[in-house]
């Protein structure tokens, strides 16, 4: 039962670190554990998991914490580790088998990143048009937008903090959307500065915080809350630099 207890663990970690709300991380332990005939606490932290396990049998608990698995926000991974619960839960796999599994969602290939930069920088030169800019402010967003992306791959693989990143690439993209100023080749220079830092949003910790408030898991939501709005004012410190630096009136 310790190895159940770990894995299961393990198992919250990672789908809280790759972006799952903290109803759907007890819904699937919680699935997980009937099969193994115990009952599941979880203590849900900002950057780590704690699981009981009380087997009603012999009153005998099991305990485990781990910290947050070092994975990528991923909707894929949040999917197949969602769909592990419910192989075990319905008896198509035992647990030894379903620790296989999960170190195997861990590690699979990822989506190439540079190919997954083209489909950002398409889609926020398209929040540009939605804004109302013109098709030469969406290639401005669309150039500033790779050129902020192709950073973020460069410093997170080194790495780097992620609020120093964020407040890097907001700098670079901004900077590199300014152009619209200065060289008039716009007619709507101010959307494509607006827009251009729209990749950094950090949506999924904003959604998810409500969702955590709403399902009473205060401290998780907080939490991520209070994580979201920092790297928002990360997102406006490196953009502030960058218009004063260019000494650009976007409001007149």
């Amino acid at each position: 039962m310790h190895e159940v207890c770990r894995f299961l663990t393990e198992y919250a970690a990672c789908l809280l670190a790759c972006g799952a709300t903290c109803t759907r991380i007890t819904r699937n332990v919680s699935r997980m554990a009937d099969v193994a005939g115990v009952e599941a606490d979880i203590i849900i932290l900002p950057s780590h998991m704690s699981i009981t396990l009380c087997d009603p049998r012999d009153g005998r608990t099991f305990h485990h914490t781990s910290s947050l698995a070092h994975v990528p926000v991923s909707f894929n991974i949040n999917t197949q580790l969602s769909k592990l619960s419910w192989k075990v839960a319905e008896g198509r796999v035992d647990f030894a088998e379903a620790r296989r599994l999960f170190e195997r969602i861990k590690t699979a290939p990822r989506i190439n990143q540079w190919y997954l930069a083209l489909l950002v920088s398409a889609a926020n030169a398209s929040f540009c048009r939605l804004f109302g800019g013109d098709p030469m402010a969406m290639a401005i967003v669309a150039a500033a937008t790779m050129a902020g992306y192709s950073l973020k791959l460069v410093m997170l693989g080194r790495h780097a903090d992620i609020k120093l990143v964020v407040i890097a690439c907001a700098f670079l993209s901004a900077l590199i959307s300014c152009v619209g100023y200065a060289i008039g080749c716009t007619s709507t220079p101010d959307i494509a500065v607006g827009t251009s830092v729209l990749y950094l949003i950090p949506g999924i910790p904003y959604i998810n915080s409500v969702s955590d408030l709403l399902s009473s898991h205060y401290l998780s939501g907080y939490s991520r809350l209070a994580n979201a709005l920092v790297l928002t004012g990360c997102i406006a410190l490196g953009m502030t630099v960058a218009v004063m630096l260019m000494n650009i009136q976007i409001l007149s």
